[in-house]
Order: C-alpha cells, then sequence, then structure tokens
C-alpha cells in the first residue's frame, strides 16, 4: 500500500511594508489632498492656486486685513503669505498699502479685477465641493467633515503654521441689561420656531 504525499505550495507572506503604506494616514492624506487639487483646477480653473484662493477669499472677508493676521487665519506662515500675495498683486488681483497703525504692516484689499474674480469661482468652488464629496453617501458625507474638522482642530498646534484666529476682548455688560438681553434673546427663539428662515449663501 503506496503512501501518496500531497505538498502545499507555501503562499507568500503579504508584502507588510505596503499594507502599512496603504493604511497610513499621513499618505492617505496626500492622496486627498492631490485629489481635492486636481478638482480644484478642474472646477474652479488655473487663475489661481488653493493658497492664493485662500488669500484673496479672506481679504474679500475682512477687506485691510494686514498680512500675518492673514497668515494665522488660514493657517499659512508668513513668509509664503507675503510672497503669494506679491503675486497677486502683480497679476493685478491684490493692492497693498502700508498700515496706519503700524508702519511696519501692509494691509490688504482686492482690486476692482481681484473683486470680480472671485465672485465668478465661487460657483466652481461649490461645483468642486459636491464632487469632492459625491462618493460618499449624505450620512457619510456629514460624518467625514466632522470628522476632518475635529481632526485638524485637535492637532491644531502640530502644523508648521498653526490656525490663529483673532480673539475679541470680552466686554463686561450691566447686569440689569444683561437680564434684558436674555429676555429678548428667548423671545426671538421662541419666534423662530414658528416658521423656518431661508437663508441665500
Amino acid at each position: 500500500m503506496s503512501t501518496k504525499r500531497t505538498f502545499r505550495t507555501k503562499r507568500p507572506a503579504p508584502d507588510a511594508v505596503s499594507d502599512d503604506l496603504y493604511d497610513q494616514p499621513g499618505h492617505l492624506i496626500r492622496r486627498a489632498q492631490q485629489i481635492s487639487v486636481g478638482m480644484f483646477n478642474e472646477h474652479v480653473g488655473p487663475e489661481v492656486t488653493p493658497i492664493q484662493y485662500a488669500i484673496l477669499r479672506m481679504v474679500h472677508e475682512s477687506p485691510g486685513i494686514d498680512q500675518v493676521s492673514l497668515a494665522r487665519r488660514i493657517a499659512l506662515d508668513t513668509s509664503t503669505t507675503a510672497q503669494t500675495a506679491a503675486r497677486l498683486e502683480t497679476k493685478g488681483l491684490l493692492g497693498r498699502r502700508v498700515s496706519e497703525h503700524d508702519r511696519r504692516q501692509l494691509e490688504l484689499v482686492l482690486t476692482r479685477q481681484g473683486d470680480k474674480l472671485i465672485t465668478g469661482l465661487v460657483e466652481g468652488v461649490h461645483h468642486m465641493r459636491e464632487q469632492l464629496l459625491s462618493a460618499l453617501e449624505p450620512k457619510e458625507q456629514e460624518l467625514f467633515l466632522q470628522l476632518l474638522r475635529k481632526f485638524v482642530r485637535l492637532n491644531n498646534e502640530q502644523s508648521r503654521a498653526p490656525l490663529r484666529m483673532q480673539q475679541q476682548p470680552m466686554q463686561e455688560v450691566p447686569e440689569a441689561p444683561l437680564r434684558k438681553s436674555r429676555a429678548t434673546l428667548a423671545g426671538s427663539t421662541r419666534s423662530s420656531t414658528r416658521g423656518p428662515k431661508t437663508h441665500s449663501g
């Protein structure tokens, strides 16, 4: 009686290095950045880069903002902010002027051409947002943005240029007007629940 031996081919071990790479948060974030920039170019156009758009968008929101404050609000180092602002000035989209409050600072304002450009890019930015999130279900989109905001907020200090929002000083309010304002707020809250308000933008 002969015994027949069966030999099993040994499967190669999985490539642990490659598996680890594709599961690394940093690698995935870099890929997500590549996708985001590609869609920005497709939907927003070649007129400005994502960083240039962020600068124009913030100056549009806060005309006369100085370069240092601008850099803090968009989480960009001051050197890159100054260089990019200078390029935007050369393109005729941005104007820079010496601050009256601090002669060492430059204040930024949009030119008429810059204001027209940033207004015209809004639709493309909205299309880009929709396209970026379209692969996810509505609930997944909400969760994705929620976790992304949380991740960025909790790791802000690890950034080379942390986000620094300007803090408004607290003002003391007399007790009597404070009680009155609370009552007014409560009344407006009750009235707002009677029917939804629509907001454009």
